[in-house]
């Protein structure tokens, strides 16, 4: 089994009891505190991975680490350290985050441009995207400079290409066949 299936299911687990105990804010917002510690410093994902750290020490110091965590987060990073994989941590919840989210009914959009685009433009492209997005859309919005113009939207596995680094590449394509 994959890790990124074995992240998920782990992630589902912690949603479902989370949702059971009414705690469902709280070890969302425990969980976005273990990735935004991984974003903070890379010695944080080299500790969780390390073979030589024993997992009973590892448990230790997250305990210390996440002192502020709810009881049922902090047994849910001990069990995970205890199965020995801790390793995945990170991996696990970022998973949550986004089952959390589509339990939500929010939809990430990822916008990718040339330029900052003006508030007018974008919402005319969310006008276009909302008829195929079923949820509240939460923007995310990237700028890419190889694009030329144009822009790129991204809703899950779905990417419209509108770009004009694309329609060259298209161009370039047809006028060499």
């Amino acid at each position: 089994m994959n890790s990124t299936k074995t992240a998920s299911r782990y992630a589902k687990a912690l949603l479902e009891l989370a949702i059971e105990k009414d705690k469902l804010e709280v070890v969302a917002s425990n969980m976005r505190g273990i990735v935004a510690a991984h974003e903070e410093t890379h010695q944080f994902h080299l500790f969780l991975t390390s073979p030589l750290i024993q997992s009973s020490k590892k448990i230790e110091v997250l305990n210390q680490i996440f002192d502020y965590f709810d009881e049922l987060s902090i047994s849910f990073v001990d069990l995970i350290a205890k199965n020995k994989r801790e390793g995945m941590l990170i991996e696990i919840a970022i998973a949550f985050e986004e089952q959390y989210k589509s339990h939500l009914g929010i939809i990430p959009v990822t916008l990718v441009a040339s330029k900052k685009l003006d508030q007018e433009t974008v919402n005319k492209i969310l006008d276009k995207v909302k008829p195929a997005v079923k949820g509240t859309i939460l923007l995310n919005e990237k700028i890419d400079a190889d694009l030329l113009g144009g822009f790129i939207i991204k809703i899950g596995n779905t990417q419209i290409d509108a770009s004009v680094s694309n329609q060259l590449n298209n161009l370039k394509q047809r006028l060499t066949r």
